[in-house]
């Protein structure tokens, strides 16, 4: 069965909370890391993606990718342009790091 493309931030914690391994996969660029982050997100900004392309697809034969940047845009480029090159275990958190602060994570800065 083929994953929905989106998740959400609820999804996306619940399933953390149930103990699933995700691989949280920040594609912003490095000064909105700096702003904030999602605790154990690995920072893989969007035009880094395709030289990192077996990384990130071995990263996801182990484990899922939630792949986020600010607003859900970036995010869902990034996992539409994933899944054309084979990496099928990836979702975009729709909203992106607003959402999950607005949800989930109050104490995660908003910009």
């Amino acid at each position: 069965m083929e994953l929905p493309y989106e998740v959400t931030a609820r999804e996306v914690e619940d399933r953390r909370k149930g103990g699933e391994k995700l691989c949280l996969i920040d594609v912003r660029e490095d000064f909105e890391w700096q702003i904030c982050r999602i605790e154990g997100a690995n920072l893989v900004p969007m035009n880094t993606v395709p030289g990192r392309l077996q990384e990130l697809e071995n990263q996801a034969d182990e484990t899922p990718l939630i792949v986020y940047c600010h607003h859900g845009v970036r995010s869902l480029n990034v996992v539409h342009w994933l899944r054309r090159n084979g990496v099928d275990n990836c979702q975009s958190l729709a909203g992106g790091i607003e959402r999950w602060s607005t949800e989930i994570d109050p104490a995660v800065p908003r910009y």
